[in-house]
């Protein structure tokens, strides 16, 4: 129409156009205006509607749950043990980097057995479990180079002894010497009792000894380089496994508040 002006509507292709955006007054996850009341979910707002349906799909946590997920966690550590001690033995090296693959067995397995809860009392456990099945695997490994020396120092007396060529002489020239012989009938020395086995003060020593095993180069061989960098990994095994048993990136919902 003439004498009209359509300026006013017309697209500024000069000058750049938003959207209109949500104020600040309105909650994020549906949009609505937040009223005298408003909560937080991971710091974003929300109104009392969203907040309560949000914290009814938090996980609970409850005593159940950290039972399941120490049980879970002590077979996580079991795993972790057998797979320290299985590279140690196989190959004759202390490997210190299987204890990072250790520290995340212990964590994986908590979290599994508390559907998804971390915190405090579980980081303490993952910590723990961590460094005692680290340091327990010294034992099997200390019994397999054991077993592996003692059978080397066997084969070497056996092949070193020798029977004399005299001895082979009269045994076949004289075979009823030795039964003519006034020591033949001399009895063989009566053997001393066997002292009684002490299992459990046995199985105290090796506790005690595997859970001081990551120290114990210190004091018998001194602070060497690669005594301290194995206690290092061990450490940042346990960290690993605190990291992840953390509840940190778990949904908080926060509030009330007054707007």
């Amino acid at each position: 129409m003439p004498g009209r002006d359509f300026s006013s509507n017309a697209p500024q292709f000069g000058t750049a156009q938003y959207a209109r955006q949500g104020g600040p007054d309105q909650c994020k996850t549906c949009n609505q205006p937040i009223g005298a009341e408003y909560y937080r979910i991971n710091g974003a707002l929300a109104c009392p509607n969203c907040a309560q349906l949000a914290a009814t799909k938090l996980p609970k946590d409850s005593h159940a749950k950290f039972v399941r997920g120490v049980i879970f966690g002590l077979g996580g550590a079991i795993l972790g043990l057998i797979l320290y001690s299985a590279v140690g033995i196989l190959t004759g090296l202390i490997i210190g980097y299987v204890a990072l693959a250790v520290g995340y067995i212990v964590a994986k397995a908590i979290k599994m057995g508390s559907g998804g809860i971390g915190g405090q009392r579980y980081q303490i456990a993952a910590a723990l479990l961590t460094y005692v099945a680290v340091s327990m695997a010294s034992i099997p490994i200390g019994i397999a180079q054991y077993v592996k020396a003692r059978d080397a120092h066997h084969t070497a007396a056996h092949g070193a002894v020798t029977q004399s060529p005299r001895s082979q002489e009269l045994s076949l020239d004289d075979p009823d010497d030795s039964a003519s012989s006034p020591h033949a009938a001399a009895q063989p020395p009566a053997r001393p009792a066997p002292h009684p086995v002490n299992f459990g003060a046995i199985l105290g020593t090796l506790l005690l000894e595997g859970l001081i095993s990551p120290f114990s180069q210190f004091y018998r061989n001194g602070p060497t380089f690669s005594a301290m960098i194995g206690l290092v990994i061990l450490f940042v095994g346990i960290r690993i496994a605190w990291q992840m048993t953390d509840d940190s990136g778990a949904k908080a919902v926060l509030g009330p508040f007054r707007s």
